[in-house]
């Protein structure tokens, strides 16, 4: 009932958006002609007007579209893909952006790495190699709960900066809960810290988490240059390490300890694999990560060039290929970069920026932008998918910071681990949500675990960024 209340309200929001739009364009007044004008100049500087009257109006939309956009992901009012998709659809009927700029996020060559990393992490787990690994590293830890515990966000954080998080946290869990019930040991205090170091560990490469990709996408789109393989790791490293440090020696102290429910839907069952596969998806994924960090070739052809090796040896079937491969965060990424695109091209960037300044005071410090920027995107992400935050915030980061005078890539950066670090809500990310009911936390248990971690990140962030890639 909640839900479908949510969904109603969204949908008359876009209602009033969609009237609002046809008002809007209905008003604008006709592209001036030379036959009305005495003289040259006078019909240009016509032309001009007119120019600049539509891209005001086609702003004030814009900014009409990321509102309704953001309401609707924080509802979760509708599919994001929904949502996203229809953002592209709006763009093109209206004239605000043409077809090809509308829909040029789904031609981008982030969606072609994201849609291979997909096939090539699914390879990992259809040929077992990924469990394989993670049984053993989990069962060479397994002398004590605080070994198990590290040896556990260890091998989840090292897995989610070149796989999926929620793939690794699926591996791991029927591991970990089989050796914590066996020694009497709270599975709680071991699922918390596996969930949140798999998106800790994210951080630490490009293809680690969404963010990062769409950082990358977003700098690149204003013109900027893109970012390298492992230079998310400047920050992303520090962070994992920061976070394994917390659960060591103050976070699981904060982790209840509640009675275990046993009755859940966690698989146990040991399927057999093809050894050989094992190591040929092993070498692919090794092979495509040592070209990326070395850079010869363009990404997306690299990660591309894996997954079609994957499917020719037998990794995985095409099917599994096809069923692998998030539609929901492609969708969610291309459909959102065309919002980018508008927001560039009409000015609403530039127009949010402005009154973003203004309500820290007209000229805020670095650090001061910094910090908002971070806290903003951070809280935002709790809520809705840290895709969809990173997109909607990273272009107004962007505008505002040109606007200052000071480096965009400093601001994005923060925006993009920011929504990364999604630690202390059950709904964060699905990691978050996939340990809630197997290790019988509450929400306000995410809450009292995650809350400091974000805020020492925070801290770390506003250290560490601002070193390595400085504001002026």
């Amino acid at each position: 009932m909640i839900k479908k209340k949510k969904t109603v309200a969204v949908f008359i929001l876009f209602l009033c958006l969609l009237c609002y739009t046809i008002f809007s364009l209905l008003v604008l007044p006709s592209a001036p002609v030379p036959e009305d004008f005495s003289n040259e100049e006078q019909y240009l500087q016509a032309v001009k007007d007119h120019d600049a009257q539509k891209q005001h109006t086609h702003a004030l939309l814009t900014i009409g579209v990321l509102l309704t956009g953001a309401i609707g992901f924080a509802l979760e009012a509708a599919p994001v893909a929904v949502i996203a998709t229809a953002m592209p659809i709006y763009f093109g009927l209206t004239g605000i952006l043409s077809f090809e700029d509308a829909f040029s996020g789904f031609a981008n060559s982030t969606v072609i790495l994201f849609g291979s990393m997909f096939i090539l992490g699914a390879a990992m787990f259809q040929t077992g190699l990924a469990q394989r690994i993670g049984l053993f590293v989990v069962k060479l830890f397994a002398g004590s709960e605080n070994g198990l515990c590290l040896g556990v966000m260890l091998l989840s954080a090292v897995m989610s900066a070149f796989l999926s998080n929620t793939g690794t946290v699926a591996v791991l869990l029927p591991v970990c809960i089989g050796i914590a019930d066996t020694q009497g040991w709270s599975r709680a205090k071991l699922l918390m810290p596996m969930a949140i170091l798999s998106s800790a560990g994210g951080m630490c490469t490009m293809i680690g988490t969404p963010p990062n990709l769409t950082v990358n996408a977003v700098l690149t789109a204003y013109g900027g240059e893109a970012m390298g393989f492992f230079e998310f790791a400047w920050f992303g490293l520090p962070a994992t390490l920061l976070a394994i440090l917390y659960f060591l020696f103050f976070g699981k102290k904060l982790i209840p300890n509640r009675v275990q429910i046993k009755n859940t839907s966690v698989q146990s069952e040991h399927p057999v694999y093809n050894s050989k596969k094992h190591w040929i998806s092993g070498g692919i994924l090794l092979i495509v990560i040592i070209m990326m960090a070395l850079d010869i070739v363009d990404l997306a052809l690299i990660a591309a060039a894996g997954a079609l090796v994957c499917v020719l040896t037998g990794c995985i079937k095409e099917k599994q290929a096809y069923q692998s491969i998030d539609w929901s965060t492609i969708f969610l990424f291309a459909g959102a970069l065309s919002l980018a695109n508008a927001m560039a091209s009409t000015g609403a960037g530039s127009i949010l920026a402005d009154l973003c300044i203004n309500a820290m005071g007209g000229n805020p410090s670095p650090y001061v932008l910094f910090s908002v920027l971070f806290l903003v995107c951070g809280i935002l992400t709790q809520f809705m998918s840290n895709t969809a935050s990173a997109a909607l915030l990273c272009p107004i980061g962007l505008e505002i910071a040109n606007t200052l005078g000071i480096s965009a890539l400093t601001v994005v950066l923060a925006l993009g681990f920011s929504a990364s670090a999604a630690y202390f809500t059950p709904v964060a990310t699905p990691p978050n949500t996939l340990i809630s009911g197997p290790a019988n936390l509450k929400f306000m248990d995410y809450v009292k675990v995650g809350g400091p971690l974000f805020l020492l990140t925070y801290l770390l962030a506003l250290l560490l960024i601002p070193l390595r890639w400085p504001f002026f």
